[in-house]
């Protein structure tokens, strides 16, 4: 049978997927005769450009210490019933030994994993309703109910529903190798990595809000990164280590009721990610208003300054926050200024 070479539908085995990566856009090369080093698209870091699991992660407090986190290339937050947040991940250089925990996909989900092309999902079910809707998109469905419980098993140290962790590393091995499931590989999605943009301002942190929950990122000079706080605690993974990236990008797009609900009869909300709308940038200790803009589903998201120039991202983990709210900055020296000012 033959298939795209862009689709996993063999063995993964590391040593060639290194030799494919290496060999294509997104490595690199020091010299003719040297060995060229592979660059995951998605965070411009070396690393293998694998097969894409997309990750749906429940994000409410009994979830914390959330688990595999701090291996994903790019998260997203998203809003959900009630006001509450829950995070997306994708994977495609590296799996932690376990990811969690592992919950439902909302209608929001279908349009960002589009950007990306057929990954492979990973989620604990659906509403009933919008179940057939999510199966007829241009997935590959390895939710729980596709897979046995030595993939997607219960934690006895947590509740239910916060309880499902994952097994990516099984569950890619049984789906590709052994089913032929077409996961397609990491590709660019639009952003671009490079040197800070000019135009921006320095802050000490960001605060973000959506009805039931809200973030805040403090910036860490020694680290790097801004570092991660989830309604007002600090935000670690299950193995201690520190949630935060280089590059937070608040993404402010129309978040409106869909024809979904859950079974209390509060209705899902949608975030819309295709159109165009501003943003902020932040890296480097500063925040830099920016412009999004996405024609399609299938299309890139470009991100641009106010002169049209690419708004480089930082090379590292990628954090999207996909909200309605104005966030709130807090600058050095002069308090905490109406973001809007910079723009």
């Amino acid at each position: 049978m033959r298939l795209s070479s862009k689709l996993i539908v063999l063995p993964v085995l590391l040593s060639s997927v290194l030799l494919l990566a290496g060999c294509g856009a997104g490595s690199s090369s020091t010299g003719s005769n040297s060995v060229a080093v592979p660059t995951n698209v998605l965070t411009g870091l070396p690393g293998i450009n694998g097969p894409l699991l997309f990750v749906k992660i429940d994000d409410t407090r009994p979830a914390h210490p959330q688990i595999g986190l701090d291996s994903a290339d790019v998260i997203y937050i998203e809003q959900v019933e009630g006001g509450l947040t829950r995070l997306a991940a994708v994977f495609s250089n590296k799996l932690p030994a376990l990811i969690g925990p592992i919950r439902s996909a909302r209608i929001s989900d279908i349009d960002l994993m589009a950007n990306y092309g057929r990954v492979g999902m990973a989620y604990s079910g659906a509403q009933t309703l919008f179940l057939p809707v999510l199966r007829a998109a241009n997935i590959e469905d390895i939710g729980a109910d596709t897979e046995p419980a030595s993939i997607y098993s219960r934690d006895a140290t947590r509740s239910a529903p916060t309880n499902m962790v994952l097994n990516p590393k099984a569950l890619l091995n049984k789906s590709i190798t052994k089913e032929n499931r077409q996961i397609v590989t990491a590709k660019s999605v639009g952003w671009k990595f490079g040197d800070l943009p000019v135009g921006g301002v320095p802050i000490k942190s960001v605060e973000i809000k959506w009805p039931a929950a809200k973030y805040k990122a403090v910036w860490s000079k020694a680290a790097g990164q801004w570092n991660m706080y989830y309604n007002g605690t600090l935000d670690v993974a299950a193995n201690g280590k520190q949630l935060g990236s280089p590059t937070f990008v608040i993404q402010e797009v129309s978040i409106t009721p869909s024809i979904y609900h859950d079974h209390n009869g509060s209705f899902t909300p949608f975030s819309n990610t295709i159109g165009s709308g501003t943003g902020y940038l932040l890296r480097d200790g500063q925040e830099i208003p920016v412009f999004w803009n996405r024609a399609s589903a299938t299309e890139p998201t470009t991100w641009t300054l106010k002169d049209g120039s690419p708004a480089y991202f930082h090379t590292g983990q990628v954090w999207i926050a996909l909200t309605d709210q104005t966030p709130k900055f807090v600058y050095p020296a002069s308090g905490t200024p109406s973001p809007s000012a910079s723009k």
